[in-house]
């Protein structure tokens, strides 16, 4: 495999390139620091991708076993199923290597080209034949089990729950960061990132790929699905395309998205009850998961930095760069660019007033429609529209001047969540998904929509329902995640009953009780035998000294006698009646 030269570049400006760029949520972008790449430590990473690469294969964009010179000339992704050494197991009626089918419905006119980006007619322009996994069985090799299942033959039903992450306990909350920084710190053992276009493969004949963390896989999927169209040449790109944002697909991708970072942190860490959990942010007057406990505080020397005693101010940031690879032409090379940045609530106010409310959410929710008119942008009275945050939260009217929903958060972080391209390198990107995505859930269970309400055409480039979702391997039509998350096998806290939702938000008390409940027990049977002790020796000294007259109680109790100054039942006086409930209160 070869990886892709150059990188690096000077910060990001605001400068359009063809039409409005909308790769910023807002136009305050933080300055990065240059890229660092310390040779020692590239010499362990390739020793650790060379033991890591014997273990065994999993799924996801793009699979190792898929990013060679045979298989893109062949254009073929159907890898042996371990079980067996059959393509895709078939063998063992897993699934079978089969062409590649491509909606021919129109688009709309957002995207006026054809055949200048390998995003088109995903994933045609690498592959036209992959593995068609049959039942419940899923993966680049039919490996793996869908969502929702698990057990040898994937017939076996898994329930998981998305909590509130308040309502984790201390030794959850530890888990979760210490899971997110394994990701970071691992090179993915399954798959590699492109950095280089299948023009710059020629075709296939140079793969042009590198090597990256499994947390970065999922920064590099989201950065590869909104960039900007290159058309060849440096600044010359097509930035009004996005095959995630600004349409209809832009809640089923999410949802796509984090099932499969939910699976993969689940077979790194071996935790299968592992779920992201989310952060409800209605009505927050602040950053409230900034702190370093969970997400990380702010830096006392740099307000825009993390503070050094979370775990993600070592993290670097890769892939946010978008105005510098679209001036040079290129793809995002997947090298560090500088710490992860955020600063929130030091944003434009003239973009962004708050953070969304309640009520906000609600008129959200109840807008009936998915999505209206040309399914971008400016559609008015579109749910899809304005959850996303480019409909008036107030009015549903698209195009506002303001942001707000899902957008509103992206730009209050004013770091490096502003940046479409780079937002999911910060780990808070996760938590405000997941909330996003019971949002749509909500909406799923209130206006149960027929599948007919998803278009089938003439949505912008990427969105109509039969597209597979870029850049997904194995493939997913964007359809087949417009029904609810039961389906998939997860639910969301503040979904349940009341009874449920009150035992969920006592768990982490009732959790830390138990893990404490040994030592309050200790201290009890200690007390409890210091009581036993000291009642023994008391009654010991009064029998023994019961004759001594100095211990009768009668000689001292004049010494300690208080007078009565008042009679326990007061009488109807005055100042009796004022001192009242009332006046008390």
């Amino acid at each position: 495999m070869q990886r892709r030269g150059g990188g690096g570049g000077g910060p990001e400006n605001t400068s359009p390139s063809k039409c409005k760029n909308p790769g910023l949520y807002h136009g305050d972008h933080p300055r990065l620091a240059p890229p660092e790449h310390p040779p020692v430590a590239a010499m362990w990473q390739l020793l650790l991708v060379c033991f890591l690469l014997r273990l065994g294969p999993s799924r996801q964009q793009f699979p190792r076993p898929c990013a060679t010179r045979e298989a893109l000339l062949a254009k073929e992704c159907c890898p042996a199923w371990e079980g067996d050494g059959s393509p895709c197991g078939a063998s063992s009626g897993r699934g079978s290597c089969r062409d590649v089918e491509v909606p021919q419905q129109p688009d709309g006119p957002q995207y006026p080209f054809a055949g200048l980006d390998d995003r088109e007619k995903w994933p045609l322009v690498f592959y036209n034949r992959t593995c068609r996994c049959a039942g419940n069985f899923m993966g680049f090799s039919c490996a793996d089990c869908a969502f929702g299942y698990f057990g040898v033959n994937c017939n076996e039903r898994r329930e998981s729950l998305r909590r509130n992450i308040f309502h984790l306990s201390g030794a959850e909350r530890r888990r979760l960061v210490s899971y997110l920084n394994l990701a970071k710190q691992t090179i993915s053992r399954d798959y590699v990132v492109a950095t280089g276009t299948y023009r710059e493969m020629e075709n296939g004949s140079n793969p042009i790929f590198a090597d990256v963390s499994s947390y970065d896989v999922f920064v590099w999927m989201h950065y590869y699905v909104s960039r900007s169209a290159l058309l060849g040449g440096p600044g010359n790109v097509w930035t009004d395309v996005d095959f995630a944002h600004w349409a209809p697909a832009f809640l089923p991708w999410h949802r796509l998205y984090l099932l499969h970072w939910e699976h993969e942190i689940r077979k790194l860490t071996g935790d299968d009850g592992f779920s992201i959990p989310y952060w409800d942010w209605r009505d927050a007057q602040g950053c409230e998961v900034c702190t370093d406990e969970l997400m990380g505080g702010r830096s006392p020397r740099d307000p825009s930095l993390l503070s050094p005693g979370s775990v993600f101010s070592s993290w670097t940031v890769l892939c946010s760069r978008a105005n510098d690879y679209s001036d040079r032409g290129i793809l995002c090379d997947a090298r560090g660019e500088g710490p992860l940045r955020r600063n929130p609530g030091n944003h434009n106010r003239n973009v962004v007033e708050r953070l969304p409310t309640s009520a906000e959410v609600e008129f959200t929710l109840s807008l009936p429609d998915y999505d209206t008119g040309a399914m971008d942008r400016g559609a008015n009275m579109s749910f899809r529209n304005t959850l996303e945050g480019f409909g008036d939260p107030r009015t549903g009217v698209g195009n506002s001047s303001r942001m707000g929903m899902h957008a509103a958060l992206h730009v209050f972080m004013n770091g490096s969540m502003s940046s479409v391209q780079g937002s999911a390198n910060d780990p808070i990107f996760l938590l405000h998904h997941a909330f996003v995505d019971s949002i749509y859930e909500q909406w799923l269970r209130r206006h149960r929509p027929s599948p007919s309400q998803y278009p089938d055409s003439d949505a912008p480039i990427g969105h109509n329902s039969e597209y597979n979702m870029v850049p997904f391997l194995p493939l997913h039509r964007n359809r087949e995640f417009f029904i609810s998350s039961k389906e998939f096998g997860y639910e969301y806290s503040y979904l349940l009953g009341a009874n449920q939702r009150l035992a969920e938000s006592m768990r982490p008390y009732l959790e830390e009780l138990r893990d404490v409940w040994p030592w309050l027990l200790l201290a009890g049977l200690c007390g409890g035998i210091a009581a036993v002790t000291t009642a023994a020796a008391v009654l010991t000294v009064r029998r023994r000294y019961a004759a001594s007259p100095w211990l009768r109680v009668t000689k001292w109790k004049h010494l300690f006698a208080v007078p009565e100054r008042q009679p326990l039942i007061c009488s109807d006086s005055e100042e009796t009646k004022q001192r009242n409930y009332q006046t008390t209160l």
